[in-house]
């Protein structure tokens, strides 16, 4: 079963490859065809969907606000087909976009004994990705919510907050930091740090914190930089380097004495980690028995 036309996927496919040819071929039809299609939609519309340029074919303004509902309309009917192909239409499933740093912290037990003890006809799919990602695809109605860090100044969103979460110095119990409360960044200055990509929300933080004392990353030794948060603490705890990370992803480690954390002196990186949704969400007692679950915790 097809909720779109030909048409409109064609336009699709051209949007996502820039190109009629490669998307003649994966949709196994001719590149003419491709061309009628695409010529019908603006003959209809009255006006272009598509411009070439020497970059390739690009939407032009019109079409990109088309291409966007479209998007959207696609995402929903796929996620119909879905629920259709796997017989749960008795049961909501909500696709959740969560960041890599909320993956590792304790807001995955939360959903997961929110959906054990309330709420049997409600069934969640995970997605992991950069808040930024997950920003587009909830705006495009692919995630039914996210859960980041931060929040979104979008009047089409709310946003709830789960709680807060600071940035810490982690290091092995093993290292020569470990025995202290405090470390100043002169003394974080002398070791190997191995940290999050710089695109991610944690080093963005830490690189505003730094920039507040005129400082910059350019004045410490980041040795490693890795996007899995288990793969850094794993590293660490073999006291192959130190790490600036949230808090709240290392609490498991510090109860079990496999990790120390400890404050950086005038340095202060608290944040808010938000539930973020559309305002017509039909959901919001999930938002609030998810909240109520993570404080419990």
């Amino acid at each position: 079963m097809e909720f779109l036309d030909l048409k409109a996927i064609s336009l699709l496919k051209v949007a996502e490859l820039g190109n009629f040819t490669k998307a003649a071929q994966e949709l196994c039809i001719s590149q003419p065809a491709i061309s009628n299609h695409i010529k019908a939609v603006e003959e209809e519309l009255g006006f272009r969907i598509f411009e070439r340029t020497p970059q390739g074919i690009i939407p032009t303004k019109k079409g990109t606000v088309v291409i966007n509902y479209l998007t959207r309309i696609n995402a929903l009917a796929n996620s119909l087909k879905q629920a259709i192909s796997e017989n749960k239409l008795s049961t909501t499933t909500l696709s959740v976009g969560i960041t890599h740093t909320v993956e590792s912290s304790l807001v995955i037990e939360a959903i997961a004994r929110y959906l054990k003890d309330s709420s049997p006809d409600i069934a969640i799919k995970i997605i992991s990705d950069t808040s930024g990602l997950l920003y587009k695809m909830l705006k495009n109605n692919e995630l039914d919510f996210i859960i980041m860090e931060g929040l979104y100044n979008d009047s089409d969103l709310t946003n709830v907050m789960l709680g807060t979460d600071c940035l810490v110095l982690v290091t092995s119990p093993t290292n020569h930091l470990a025995s202290k409360n405090m470390v100043s960044l002169e003394e974080l200055m002398k070791e190997n740090l191995i940290m999050r990509l710089p695109e991610s929300n944690t080093m963005k933080t830490f690189k505003n914190a730094l920039k507040e004392r005129n400082r910059s990353l350019n004045d410490f030794n980041i040795i490693l930089e890795i996007d899995n948060i288990a793969t850094i603490k794993d590293l660490i705890r073999r006291n192959l380097g130190v790490s600036i990370l949230p808090k709240s992803v290392c609490l498991d480690e510090v109860r079990k004495g496999k990790l120390s954390i400890l404050s950086i002196e005038n340095i202060s990186m608290v944040r808010e980690m938000n539930l973020v949704y559309p305002k017509d969400f039909e959901y919001t007692e999930t938002i609030n028995g998810i909240v109520q679950c993570y404080n419990g915790l």
